[in-house]
């Protein structure tokens, strides 16, 4: 039988010689120590989320989707232990029962939590880190099958490298993280003009707990979202205004409009205006990962990139002129993190203004991906590292003040690049 893999997106994709599935941290290093005596390299597949090669390998894929459970809740100091195979939907609504919740979430929380954290994955809000962040410890599997903890205590310069790894160094098999207390969020879209946003973004960006948009090449709106925490208790809406919001009008409407667009090119400013228009008049009052969280069923591949929060208002009106001569349906997100010291983290030392660009599926993507990264070059900007992106590592070096202490770590617990693949090498170079 012949083994094959293919992430969400479904444009990336690869045949390794074999996949495992372990349930257990010791029949990962039997696989890893396995693997090393047969000359195969090792990559560990999350949910496939990611949109680049990152997870490609013509050796052993490793599914940890079997090592899902929460093994601690410390609910007084607010620490829990969980496998790297749980998911972030699966650890919130578990969590939810113990008084528990993730400090911050992205719009989609079908990623694993290794998978999530080892790519720098992250919500919006100009106080809050990447999801990385709230990572207090990692248990990781190394080439020789030997575990490690690594955190602030036992080996700081591991734990900063290991936070945001790219599966570079390790099988993460288990971390701890630091949590909140659960909270509900009110959440509120509403429709404003992309000026007006720009004109007034620090009143916007430091006014609300959380808070983003979207917009569109064509459309003078802004899709704003803004989510406060409130102390009233969740009001869920119901499963008809649910589907209708969030799966028939979100998806299969836009999904539809986007085939539109890709049919008749020339539709695509209207369809802009009209998603516009259509889209951001609502209010949710509920659990905190709950209105993070929304359903993704229209496939599409992505680019997103970490540039200086001081030059965002400059960057967005680019990118958004820019975005006027590519025949593309999808609209520009944007989003707003806190500065933190993971070593290859792309918000790393700095106040950070997330930019994502979007193609739908089976479309072209590149003319219109590098012409958004030529903008975003001179910004001085990091590519997310789940997302497409044309960079190397001479191109990338310059950018991360901490690169050669992740190189010194990735030599360190992996001298012989067990978990090296092309992507690795080309983004991060040989590990020698």
């Amino acid at each position: 039988m012949t083994n094959s893999w293919v992430n969400w997106a479904g444009d990336q994709r690869c045949t390794p010689a074999a996949v495992a599935a372990p349930r257990d941290p010791d029949e990962v290093s039997a696989i890893l120590t396995g693997a090393a005596a047969r000359g195969q390299r090792v990559r560990v597949a999350g949910a496939g989320h990611s949109f680049t090669d990152t997870v490609l390998t013509d050796g052993v894929l490793m599914n940890l989707s079997k090592m899902n459970r929460i093994l601690a809740v410390d609910g007084a100091n607010g620490l829990v232990r969980v496998q790297g195979g749980i998911t972030l939907h699966t650890a919130s609504t578990a969590l939810h029962a113990a008084g528990l919740a993730f400090p911050n979430l992205g719009d989609i929380d079908v990623q694993t939590v290794a998978g999530a954290t080892a790519t720098g994955t992250h919500g919006t809000g100009a106080t809050l880190q990447n999801l990385s962040a709230a990572v207090e410890s990692v248990e990781l599997a190394r080439a020789d099958g030997t575990r490690v903890e690594l955190n602030a205590d036992s080996d700081p310069e591991g734990w900063r490298a290991a936070r945001v790894g790219i599966g570079a160094l390790g099988v993460v098999t288990a971390m701890t993280l630091r949590m909140v207390p659960s909270f509900v969020l009110e959440g509120i879209e509403r429709p404003v003009p992309v000026e007006d946003v720009l004109a007034d973004l620090d009143r916007y960006v430091d006014g609300n707990d959380h808070f983003e948009f979207y917009m569109f090449a064509h459309s003078h709106l802004a899709l704003t979202k803004r989510n406060n925490r409130v102390d009233v208790l969740e009001q869920p809406r119901g499963k008809a205004v649910d589907w209708f919001a969030d799966i028939l009008m979100s998806n299969y409407a836009f999904d539809a409009m986007c085939h539109l667009g890709r049919w008749q090119p020339s539709l695509i400013p209207w369809i802009h205006r009209g998603a516009a228009y259509a889209g951001s008049y609502r209010r949710q009052v509920d659990r905190s990962y709950r209105v993070f969280a929304s359903p993704r069923l229209v496939r599409f591949t992505e680019m997103e990139y970490a540039v200086p929060r001081a030059a965002c208002v400059d960057a967005i009106r680019e990118i958004k002129e820019l975005a006027k001569g590519f025949d593309t349906p999808m609209p520009i997100e944007v989003r707003w993190v806190a500065p933190d010291d993971a070593y290859l983290s792309p918000a790393h030392g700095r106040d950070t203004c997330y930019i994502a660009v979007h193609q739908h599926r089976g479309a072209e993507w590149e003319p219109y991906f590098r012409a958004c990264e030529q903008v975003f070059d001179a910004y001085e900007g990091r590519p997310h590292w789940g997302k497409r992106h044309f960079q190397t590592a001479d191109t990338l070096r310059e950018r991360y003040p901490e690169w050669e202490r992740f190189a010194a770590v990735r030599r360190r617990l992996d001298p012989g690049g067990l978990f090296a693949n092309a992507y690795l090498e080309r983004v991060l170079g040989p590990v020698g």
